[in-house]
C-alpha cells in the first residue's frame, strides 16, 4: 500500500507540473484504509496496478484521498437503527455479506440494502435512482426525478460536497434517540466523547467526519449486539419511517429503492451518516429452522413479515389475521418471560452449532427412514387423487382445455374430479370414470395459480385455480367437503402447477403443512388465557396486532377472539412461534411477490408484473387478477437493451418485452438472476457463496 500511495501521489503531482518525492514513511497515521475517490466521475480509483493516466485523470481533476470504511446508519428489519462502519469501496453485495457476518445473520445473499422512502414517493413512478448530475465545483440543479423529489428531506439520496460541520449523533441499538451535549470542543454521543476542531470540522475524514479515528472504533463492535430479540414496540420515530401502500400500483412503486448489488455504496450517492435499510430482498429462504444459531435471522425475518402484514403490503383473511395476532402475542409473552433463545428452547449454546446440525440431520434421516416410501415402490404405478367435489368455472379458450370443450358454470356442480400427471379431469360420476368415458372437462395444471380459500370456522374449504391460456388466465373453483380432502387437493394442485405429479416425495409434506395450518386457525371453545392473567400486558391494543382493514370489524371483540386463537399456539417456544409465523406468512397468496410498474411493447397503458421465486406474473393494476404466468422452468434467457432500457425475457411459449416504469430495468434483471442463483444452492455447498456467479447472473452486460 505504501508503494501504491507514493506512486499515485507522484503521478498526480507530475500531472500538475510538480516534481517531488513524497515520503509516506514520515506519516504516522495508518493510511491502509484510504483510497482515491473521483467525485466528478463518481468512481473509486481502486486498482493499484493502474496509473492515473489509465484512469483518465488530468491536471484539472479533483481527487479525494478518503477512508474506504465510512459510518452509515442502518435500519434493521425490526425497525431499530444501528450505526456501523461499511466499506464504501466494494460492491453492495460484498458489503452486505460483511455486514451480515458482523451482525450474525446467516445466508446474507437473501438480503440487500435499499434507500428509505417516504409516502409521497408512492404517488408517481420514479424510474432511476443512480443517475445524477456530475459534481463540478458547486452542485447544479438535479434533474433526476427521484433525487429532486427527496431534496431537502432527512433521507436525501444525494448530497453536495459541502457537508455539515457535525453529523447526526450515532443511534444506539435500542432505537431511542440519543441526546447530545456540547461542552466546548467535546460532544458526547451514546456514551462516547468525540473531539472536534474549533471550526466545527474534524481531522482525517472525508467530508468532515466529526469522530476521530479512535472513537470511530466504537462502530466496529457489532458482534456484541444481539439481534435474536427485539423490543416489543419500536419508538415513534421508527414507526414514522413506515409507509403504507394504498393500492397495487403504490405497492409496486415501493421497490424503487433497492441498491444496485454490482456497484459500491459510494457510487450510488450514499454519503457518511446517511440512512439505508437492510431488508430481506429475495423470498427464497434456505433451511429455516428453530435452532439457536439461526435465531438472529429468524427474528429479523419474523419482524419483516410482521410489518408487511400490519402495513397491508400482504393481504390475508380474518382467520389468518387472528392467527398472526395470536402468534405475535405468544412471541411477546415468551420474550417478556425472560426466556431468550436458550432458556425458552432448552437448547444448547450457539457454540454447539455443529452438534445441533448433526442431530438435526440424524433426526431428518430417521423420519425419512421410518415414514418414507416402501423399499421397492412400484415405479409403473401412477398415483391418482380422485373424489366427489363441487366445481365451477368460466373458460372460453380452447387452449386451456385438453378435451377442447368450453364451459361456463356460474353455480357449483357436483362431479367426480381426478388429478393424475398434472391434469385435472372432471366426470359426471365415478362409474363414468371407471368405464373409461371421456371426461367432461380436462384442465392442464402446469403454470396455474393456486389460491387456497379456507375458513375453518364456517366449514368452507375452497380452492381457486387460475388456468393459463394464450392470452389470459381463466378461473376455476373447487369446493371440498372435509379438511383432509382439502389438504390433499391443495397439495395436488400446487404440485401440478409446478409440473410435478403426485408421485413427488413432497406431496405428503405439502398436505401435512396445510392440515397443520388449518388446525391453528380452528377456533377453540375456550381461551387458554384471560385478560387478567397477562401480568406484562395490561390490555391488548388492536392496532398493534391487526392490519388497518380489520380494526373496525374486530375492535370490539378483539381481545376475546385473539385469546381464543392463542389457545392453539400457547405451547410453542419462542423460536417455534417465530418460525410458525413465517410459515403462515409464506402460505399467503400475495407472499413473495415483488411488483413493478411496466409497459409492454406495443401497449400504451402501464401494467404490473410480479417477480416471484419461481415465476413471473402479469397482473391487472386495478384488480390484481393474474393475466398471465411464466415459469422460470420454461425460461430460456433474459436480456436488457441498455440503450433503450427495454427488457426481454425468452420463454418456450414466446418472448415478452417491456420497459420498467417504477424502477431501473437493472433492478428487475437482478431479481430474476438472483432467484436463479438462489435456486442453485444445495446443502452440500451451503457454506460457500459463489459471488462471481451471482454477479454473472445479475449484472447483465453494459
Amino acid at each position: 500500500m505504501r508503494n501504491y500511495l507514493s506512486i499515485t501521489f507522484q503521478s498526480l503531482l507530475r500531472d500538475l507540473g510538480y516534481n517531488c518525492i513524497i515520503m509516506i514513511s514520515e506519516f504516522k497515521k495508518d493510511w491502509s484504509d484510504h483510497a482515491l475517490w473521483w467525485p466528478t466521475r463518481n468512481k473509486w480509483l481502486s486498482r493499484p496496478k493502474h496509473t492515473l493516466d489509465q484512469y483518465g485523470v488530468h491536471a484539472d481533476a479533483a481527487l479525494h484521498f478518503t477512508p474506504m470504511h465510512k459510518p452509515l446508519r442502518i435500519q434493521l428489519p425490526d425497525l431499530r437503527y444501528i450505526d456501523c462502519k461499511i466499506d464504501f469501496s466494494i460492491d453492495t453485495f460484498s458489503a452486505v455479506i460483511q455486514l451480515c457476518k458482523s451482525l450474525g445473520i446467516r445466508h446474507p445473499e437473501e438480503l440487500s440494502l435499499c434507500y428509505p422512502l417516504e409516502q409521497s414517493h408512492l404517488k408517481q413512478n420514479y424510474q432511476n435512482l443512480k443517475e445524477a448530475k456530475r459534481i463540478k465545483g458547486t452542485q447544479p440543479p438535479d434533474t433526476n426525478t427521484f433525487i429532486a423529489a427527496t431534496r431537502g428531506s432527512s433521507n436525501s439520496l444525494d448530497r453536495s460536497l459541502a457537508c455539515p460541520a457535525t453529523p447526526p449523533p450515532p443511534r444506539s441499538l435500542s432505537a431511542t434517540p440519543v441526546a447530545s451535549q456540547q461542552n466546548g470542543t467535546l460532544r458526547r454521543y451514546g456514551g462516547h466523547i468525540y473531539s472536534t476542531q474549533s471550526d466545527g470540522s474534524s481531522d482525517g475524514g472525508y467530508c468532515g467526519t466529526p469522530p476521530r479515528a479512535a472513537s470511530m472504533d466504537a462502530l466496529d463492535s457489532l458482534s456484541e449486539l444481539s439481534l435474536a430479540d427485539s423490543p416489543l414496540e419500536p419508538d415513534s420515530q421508527s414507526k414514522e419511517s413506515l409507509i403504507t401502500p394504498k393500492s397495487l400500483m403504490e405497492r409496486a412503486r415501493m421497490n424503487v429503492g433497492w441498491l444496485d448489488s454490482s456497484l459500491s455504496i459510494m457510487e450510488q450517492y450514499v454519503r457518511e451518516w446517511d440512512t439505508l435499510q437492510l431488508r430481506f430482498k429475495f423470498y427464497s429462504f434456505f433451511e429455516l429452522s428453530a435452532r439457536p444459531q439461526d435465531a438472529a435471522r429468524l427474528n429479523q425475518l419474523y419482524q419483516q413479515a410482521r410489518w408487511q402484514i400490519l402495513n397491508q403490503e400482504v393481504h390475508c383473511t380474518e382467520e389468518e389475521m387472528l392467527l398472526f395476532a395470536a402468534l405475535q402475542l405468544q412471541i411477546e409473552l415468551q420474550t417478556l418471560a425472560g426466556g431468550g433463545v436458550n432458556a425458552n428452547d432448552g437448547s444448547q449454546d450457539v457454540s454447539n452449532a455443529p452438534e445441533d446440525d448433526i442431530d438435526a440431520a440424524l433426526s431428518e434421516l430417521q423420519v425419512q427412514l421410518e415414514g418414507g416410501p416402501p423399499a421397492r415402490p412400484d415405479i409403473t404405478h401412477v398415483p391418482e387423487l380422485a373424489g366427489y367435489l363441487k366445481y365451477r368455472g368460466a373458460c372460453h379458450s380452447d387452449s386451456c382445455l385438453i378435451s377442447r370443450q368450453r364451459f361456463t358454470l356460474r353455480a357449483y356442480k357436483r362431479g367426480w374430479v381426478s388429478c393424475r400427471d398434472g391434469v385435472l379431469r372432471v366426470h359426471s360420476s365415478q362409474e363414468a370414470a371407471g368405464r373409461g368415458d371421456a371426461p367432461s372437462y380436462a384442465v392442464e395444471l402446469r403454470g396455474a395459480e393456486v389460491t387456497p380459500d379456507a375458513h375453518p370456522a364456517s366449514g368452507r374449504y375452497g380452492i381457486k385455480l387460475e388456468i393459463p391460456s394464450e392470452d389470459s388466465m381463466h378461473e376455476m373453483w373447487l369446493k371440498c367437503e372435509t379438511e383432509d380432502q382439502y389438504a390433499e387437493w391443495v397439495a395436488a394442485c400446487r404440485l401440478g402447477s409446478r409440473g410435478r405429479s403426485l408421485a413427488d416425495s413432497s406431496f405428503a409434506s405439502e398436505a401435512a403443512a396445510v392440515r397443520s395450518l388449518l388446525a391453528l386457525q380452528r377456533p377453540q371453545p375456550a381461551a387458554a388465557l384471560n385478560q387478567h392473567s397477562l401480568p406484562h400486558l395490561d390490555h391488548l391494543q388492536p392496532e398493534n396486532y391487526l392490519a388497518g382493514r380489520f380494526l373496525k370489524k374486530l375492535k370490539g371483540k378483539f381481545t376475546q377472539r385473539v385469546l381464543e386463537s392463542h389457545a392453539n399456539v400457547k405451547d410453542l417456544s419462542l423460536l417455534e412461534a417465530k418460525l410458525q409465523y413465517i410459515k403462515t406468512w409464506q402460505n399467503l397468496p400475495d407472499y413473495g411477490q415483488t411488483l413493478f410498474v411496466v409497459r409492454f411493447m406495443g401497449h400504451r397503458k402501464d401494467e404490473i408484473i410480479s417477480i416471484a421465486n419461481n415465476r413471473i406474473m402479469r397482473l391487472d393494476p386495478s384488480t390484481g387478477d393474474h393475466i398471465k404466468t411464466w415459469r422460470y422452468s420454461t425460461m430460456k434467457a433474459w436480456n436488457v437493451n441498455w440503450e433503450i432500457k427495454h427488457m426481454m425475457v425468452q420463454f418456450e411459449e414466446g418472448n415478452i418485452i417491456f420497459s420498467v416504469q417504477s424502477a431501473d430495468c437493472k433492478v428487475v434483471h437482478e431479481f430474476i438472476g438472483g432467484y436463479i442463483f438462489l435456486s442453485m444452492r444445495s446443502k452440500d455447498a451451503n457454506q460457500t457463496l459463489d459471488e462471481e456467479l451471482f454477479h454473472k447472473l445479475t449484472g447483465g452486460w453494459t
